[in-house]
């Protein structure tokens, strides 16, 4: 990647430690001018995920992320993982290797997942063209990982033009196979603790709202704060040990080309026997520790961002969860906000590993059996509704 004076924009974010600080303006700073937001998601996954393919659905979605970053050679970029896709901003010198990296994933994606993926490269002026912004903010997960929160509006603006088929990456010699070494997605489902796994996505409904928005937000979380660890998904000791056969599947098709499938099923199984025996006995090897790695899973996992709008995966009982969708009810009643909710008994992790030395592996936490993907459509199906009144009108 050509580097420029502003490819370390992101590192000169300051970063944040409380999550409340999604809806403080002065945790964000506009990205550059030049910069691109690199978009993917996946075409028709709702009816994907009703077919059963969740995993695949995610680990596409995630891939999104390794391609992109493990193309530029830089893994502290800003970028959202939304479930059935994501988004990474770019500097300008790492445009054409976005592009070639976003079309070599839409090829894997179709021949080796079977599923149909768009993919976008935006630039960030022609969002500020329409009145709109990106800002970027960092919020500190752990003390090992931040991620990025985005406002301004230009990033839904972008993926709506994506979806409208505007902006599309056309490269005619892209690889067939990107990077997507350290993906994997070997964890199995993780069981709700205090009853229900519930996927949030809640959208300002105008600028107009903003203030009101922002208050509710800040109600959101201090629901979900009165539940053990702010009802994130998995305990403080990390995941259980039980690891998934599709996930590992997917995962070799992610990072071997088919004659080395199964040697590569054969390594990343010895690799998982290897954890589960060092956890047990409680043994390091070298520099890595199981289950300070494990507990590192829960820690710098991104159960809850900030996209143009609040999104979570949280972990909670009856109780709260109606007081969550009753406030959400109100607020949209209001006129404050846009929802989508759906509920599901487990979580479904995805990682991006680039060395489990160190320790600050990513960790992308969905509901697992429809999660954001399914929450997103039902806020579709609302706007859709909403616009057919206002036409009957």
């Amino acid at each position: 990647m050509n580097v420029g004076p502003d490819d370390r924009f992101y590192q000169s974010v300051p970063q944040f430690t409380r999550f409340e600080g999604v809806v403080d303006r002065k945790n964000y700073k506009p990205l550059p001018d030049d910069w691109f937001l690199a978009i993917a998601d996946i075409v028709g996954s709702t009816n994907a995920i009703i077919d059963g393919r969740y995993k695949a659905v995610n680990m596409a979605g995630a891939s999104v992320i390794s391609a992109v970053l493990n193309a530029l050679g830089e893994h502290e970029l800003p970028f959202i993982f939304g479930g059935d896709g994501a988004m990474v901003a770019i500097p300008a010198g790492g445009v054409d290797t976005a592009a070639r990296a976003l079309a070599s994933l839409r090829n894997w994606v179709a021949s080796d997942l079977q599923l149909d993926m768009r993919v976008a490269l935006v630039p960030v002026s022609d969002i500020r063209s329409e009145g709109l912004d990106v800002r970027v903010a960092r919020f500190s997960a752990s003390p090992n990982i931040a991620y990025a929160m985005f406002t301004g509006g230009g990033a839904s603006w972008a993926e709506q033009q994506m979806k409208a088929g505007k902006y599309r990456v056309q490269v005619a010699d892209a690889e067939a196979r990107p990077d997507l070494t350290g993906l994997s997605c070997r964890w199995d489902p993780i069981k709700a603790h205090n009853g229900e796994i519930v996927s949030i996505i809640a959208k300002p409904r105008s600028e107009d709202t903003m203030d009101a928005f922002r208050k509710l937000v800040g109600d959101i979380i201090a629901v979900t704060a009165e539940q053990s660890r702010e009802a994130h998904p998995i305990p403080a000791s990390g995941p259980e040990l039980a690891f998934s056969a599709e996930g590992i599947g997917v995962e070799a098709r992610a990072t071997a080309p088919p004659s080395r499938r199964i040697r590569q099923k054969l390594a990343i199984m010895l690799q998982i026997a290897l954890t589960v025996l060092l956890h047990k006995l409680n043994l390091p090897m070298g520099r890595f520790d199981a289950r300070l790695y494990k507990a590192d899973v829960a820690a710098n996992s991104d159960f809850r961002k900030f996209d143009d709008g609040l999104m979570m995966t949280v972990d909670v009982d009856v109780a709260h969860r109606d007081r969550l969708i009753e406030r959400l009810e109100t607020a949209e009643r209001d006129g404050i906000c846009e929802y989508g909710l759906h509920r599901q008994d487990k979580a479904l992790l995805t990682c991006f590993v680039a060395t489990a030395l160190a320790r600050d592996h990513m960790h992308f936490i969905d509901g697992a059996n429809g999660g954001y993907a399914l929450a997103a459509s039902q806020l579709s199906e609302k706007r859709a509704l909403v616009q057919n009144v206002r036409g009957l009108v």
